[in-house]
């Protein structure tokens, strides 16, 4: 098995250096043209364009999603699948400073780059374009929908100010709380009033303190969304929006009951009532692979990238975690600017064009490639993904 893996990296790393320089103008190309999550029409357009040159069939839209496909190279008869995801989307006011345009090239430079090897891997290599991380991860509609669930494995790559082997994922809740009270002159005759703004007041005090008792990993953080009409009107309408994130997937779901009776005790204190809406998808937290992650540290020494920042420093949330529920997923990061900068700032946005990205491009394609090969060119190591998964 080995020789042949050696034969097969071979191959790989010559088929990144082809296709290299393609990429890196995609990139740079749509760093320069960002659009926003749910948004990404002419990014979706350009890749599907390149991915069918290069022989894909390509489904889009798909999964009922306007900016997301699936590319699929050959008859699709192998007996494994591998999904490689990619994500374009970009922030309000500071593009890619999440720096997707490096991350989705690297996924399509990766799949370019595996295709050929498809036959003697016994592996079809599948390319799902994954729109709208930021505000309602497609990945999620997709999971629901069972888009996940053939896969032997899925990957992708996030750039960062550290190289991790996987990230640490909040996992996340987002929901409005409404208060609804009653409209009076808030100087004639307050007294007839009942003020749905003191609710929502009151429920983020009683957000504040029960901070001091869940575990430290929990991140809830709110904004008003809606806090009447005028001041001398008592408000009969007021809403806040609250994020809550947890590592566990089951003490997200208890805190969500703690933070509706957060609510609940507001609008008793006020003779308001309220209600509440989930305004995204719900992401889970990210589900680990040991077997999986014992092969990827393999590939981060053959190709000499330290690993130089903290696995245990929490990194967000993403819909990546969704689909590590429903089949191994693998997450790494790559470092593409000094230690501190950080992602959505402006300072990361620069640098998704730098030389640094660009050798991101060429090492992560590399990354997603040698982990494939690691895996599928070995039994025993398909066996216990599997089996850590299935723990």
């Amino acid at each position: 098995m080995m020789e042949n893996y050696d034969v097969l990296k071979s191959k790989l790393m010559a088929n990144v250096e082809n296709g290299l320089g393609e990429l890196i103008a995609l990139s740079d190309e749509i760093a320069d043209h960002p659009e926003l999550s749910g948004q990404e029409y002419e990014t979706s357009k350009k890749i599907v364009a390149l991915l069918r040159q290069h022989g894909f069939e390509v489904e889009y839209p798909f999964a009922g999603l306007e900016t997301s496909f699936r590319g699929i190279f050959g008859p699709n008869n192998h007996k494994h699948k591998v999904a490689i995801l990619t994500e374009y989307d970009a922030l309000p006011g500071i593009g890619h400073a999440c720096g997707h345009c490096v991350s989705g090239s690297i996924s399509i430079l990766a799949a370019l780059a595996l295709v050929p090897l498809q036959d003697e891997l016994n592996c079809d290599i599948h390319i799902l374009g994954t729109p709208n991380e930021e505000i309602d991860g497609a990945k999620c509609a997709m999971v629901d929908q069972g888009v996940f669930s053939g896969y032997d494995m899925a990957m992708m790559i996030h750039l960062y100010d550290q190289n991790l082997l996987y990230c640490k994922l909040l996992g996340l809740h987002q929901f409005l709380y409404t208060f609804h009270g009653k409209a009076a002159h808030a100087s004639a005759a307050p007294w007839d009033g009942i003020n749905a703004l003191n609710g929502a007041q009151l429920m983020f005090h009683g957000i504040d303190m029960l901070r001091q008792h869940v575990t430290p990993d929990v991140r809830m953080h709110g904004v008003y969304r809606n806090g009447g009409e005028a001041p001398n009107i008592v408000p009969e309408e007021a809403s806040a929006e609250f994020y809550f994130r947890a590592l566990d997937k089951a003490y997200l779901f208890e805190l969500d009951k703690r933070a509706d009776r957060c609510a609940e005790g507001a609008a008793i204190m006020t003779d308001s009532t309220w209600e509440k809406a989930l305004t995204a998808a719900m992401y889970d937290n990210l589900k680990n692979n040991e077997a999986g992650l014992e092969a990827l540290k393999e590939v981060y020494d053959e190709l000499e990238i330290p690993i130089n920042g903290d696995h245990d420093m929490i990194f967000g949330s993403s819909d990546a975690g969704n689909v590590s529920f429903v089949c191994p997923m693998f997450h790494p990061t790559l470092q593409i600017v000094d230690r501190g900068v950080a992602i959505h700032t402006r300072e990361f946005a620069e640098a998704v064009k730098s030389d640094r990205a660009h050798q991101a491009i060429d090492l992560g394609a590399k990354v997603i490639g040698l982990q494939t090969l690691k895996i599928f060119c070995d039994e025993k190591r398909i066996a216990a993904l599997r089996a850590d998964f299935e723990k």
